[in-house]
C-alpha cells in the first residue's frame, strides 16, 4: 500500500514559502501588498501559478471571467473533480496571505501528487479565483459569482474601480477575458462536474490565536444583514432652553436602540446561538449640529452575521419592533431602510466531520468554528457543491499588511489537506 501523501510535506512546504516570498517581492506596495482585481498585482499572482503549473504538467484553463484552473489529471476522467483553491488579489496595502494561501496550499498538494509518482483517480483542480476583495469593486464574490452564472449583469457596467474610473467590463476585456459572456451569466462551472470544494484560509480573527491552536475546522460561514442607511429623525433645540420631556434627541435614541442591540446579542450568546454585529458607522450631521443644539438627526449602519438565516430574519423583526418602541417613546424615528441579506454559507457535514477525523489522526491540534468573514466558498455551497474549509492561525487579523502566518502552522494546514484530498479520491 503507497504510503500517505502527508507523511513528509519538507519539500512542499518549502515551495509554499518560496511562493509566498516571490508573492510579496513582486507585489510589494507602500505598507503591504497590493493585488488589485483585474489589475497587475493579482495578473501577477496568477501567472506565477501558471508558471508552476506548467512545471507540473498540469492542464490549464481560464474561464471567461479570468478565473484559472490547474488540473492534475486523473485516472478516471468521468469521476467528477476535487476542487481546491482560493483568491489572489488583496485588499490595498493589505497582507500577504489572505485568500493567497489557499492557492499555494492547493499548488503545494499538486507538486506532491507529481513528487510521489502517483496519480489520483479523480481529476484534482486548484482554482485561481478573481476578484474576491470588495476594496476594488463594489460587487462580492465577482470571480467566483461569475464562474457560476450569478453576477449580475449589470455589475460590469456599474462597478467601477475608484483607482483607474474603469468598469468592472472595461477591466475583464483589456485584460483579454470576456465579459459579454459573463453578462449573459454563462456558467463557466457545472455542479455534475465537481465532487467537491476545499479552500485552505488563514483565520482572519483572533481566535486560534487566543486558543493557541494551529488549524480550525469550519463549521459554516456567517451570512449576514447589512443596513447601510439607518436614519434617526428627531427635531433640533436649544441645548439649554429645552427641558429633557420635551427633547426630540436623535442621539439618545439611537444610543439607547444601540444600548438594546448589543443587550440582545449578549442574550443571544448566551444561549450559545451565533451571533455577531457591528455598527459601522454613527454620525451626525456636522454641517448642521453644534454643540450647543439638541441633535435632530443621526445616520448609523449595521452588519448583524450569523450562520443560521432564520436567525438573521427573526432578528430583523426584533429591531424593527424595537426601533418602533423606542421612536414613539421618545418623539422621534427610526427608519432602519432597505437591508441586504447574503445567504449563509453551508459547509458539507460529511467533509466537516472527515476533516476533524483526519485532524485526530494526524495528530494535528485543531477546533471547530464558525467563519465569521465570507470566502468564495460561500458561493460553491450555495451552489450546491459540498464544500469545507481549513482556517489556518495568522497574528494580527486581516486585510492589513501585519498579517503574520506562521508557515509552521500553514504546514499543519496542508498536511490536513492534503490527507482531506487523498482520503476523497480513496473513497470514491
Amino acid at each position: 500500500m503507497a504510503a500517505a501523501l502527508s507523511a513528509d510535506l519538507d519539500a512542499e512546504t518549502a515551495l509554499a514559502a518560496e511562493l509566498f516570498d516571490t508573492l510579496r517581492s513582486r507585489s510589494r506596495s507602500a505598507l503591504g501588498v497590493t493585488r488589485a482585481s483585474y489589475g497587475e498585482g493579482e495578473q501577477m499572482a496568477h501567472d506565477l501559478m501558471r508558471e508552476l503549473g506548467r512545471r507540473l504538467d498540469l492542464e490549464e484553463r481560464i474561464d471567461a471571467a479570468g478565473n484559472l484552473y490547474l488540473t492534475l489529471p486523473g485516472t478516471d476522467r468521468d469521476l467528477p473533480a476535487i476542487m481546491t483553491g482560493s483568491h489572489l488579489d488583496s485588499v490595498p496595502d493589505g497582507g500577504n496571505y489572505d485568500g493567497a494561501a489557499g492557492v499555494v496550499a492547493g499548488m503545494a498538494m499538486l507538486a506532491r501528487w507529481r513528487r510521489a509518482g502517483r496519480l489520483p483517480r479523480h481529476d484534482i483542480t486548484v482554482m485561481g479565483v478573481r476578484a474576491e476583495e470588495l476594496s476594488w469593486f463594489p460587487a462580492p464574490y465577482i470571480g467566483s459569482r461569475a464562474a457560476w452564472g450569478l453576477l449580475e449583469p449589470e455589475a460590469l457596467d456599474q462597478c467601477v474601480r475608484p483607482d483607474t474610473g474603469r468598469t468592472l467590463g472595461e477591466h475583464m476585456a483589456q485584460a483579454g477575458f470576456e465579459p459579454d459572456r459573463i453578462r449573459r451569466q454563462e456558467p463557466q462551472l457545472r455542479v455534475e462536474d465537481i465532487e467537491c470544494f476545499l479552500e485552505l484560509h488563514i483565520e482572519q480573527g483572533p481566535q486560534l490565536v487566543q486558543e493557541s491552536i494551529p488549524v480550525g475546522v469550519v463549521t459554516g460561514i456567517r451570512g449576514n444583514l447589512r443596513y447601510k442607511h439607518c436614519h434617526v429623525i428627531g427635531r433640533y433645540g436649544h441645548a439649554g432652553a429645552e427641558p429633557r420631556r420635551s427633547r426630540q434627541d436623535a442621539v439618545l435614541a439611537a444610543a439607547e436602540f444601540l444600548n438594546r442591540l448589543e443587550a440582545m446579542w449578549i442574550d443571544y450568546e448566551s444561549r450559545g446561538l451565533d451571533l455577531v454585529c457591528t455598527v459601522g458607522q454613527c454620525h451626525t450631521d456636522t454641517k448642521v449640529h453644534t454643540m450647543t443644539k439638541i441633535p435632530g438627526e443621526l445616520w448609523f449602519s449595521m452588519d448583524i452575521r450569523s450562520q443560521d438565516n432564520d436567525l438573521l430574519m427573526r432578528i430583523d423583526r426584533t429591531l424593527r419592533e424595537m426601533a418602533e418602541e423606542i421612536g414613539s417613546r421618545r418623539g422621534v424615528k427610526i427608519d432602519l431602510g432597505a437591508y441586504t441579506n447574503a445567504l449563509p454559507g453551508p459547509i458539507a457535514p460529511v467533509h466537516r466531520e472527515r476533516l476533524v477525523r483526519l485532524a485526530g489522526d494526524l495528530g494535528i491540534e485543531h477546533i471547530q468554528m464558525a467563519s465569521g468573514a465570507g470566502h468564495d466558498s460561500a458561493v460553491f455551497g450555495i451552489s450546491g457543491v459540498p464544500t469545507a474549509m481549513i482556517f489556518v492561525r495568522n497574528e494580527h487579523g486581516s486585510h492589513n499588511p501585519d498579517e503574520a502566518m506562521e508557515i509552521a502552522d500553514f504546514a499543519q494546514g496542508l498536511k490536513l489537506l492534503v490527507a482531506a484530498v487523498e482520503d476523497i479520491d480513496a473513497s470514491h
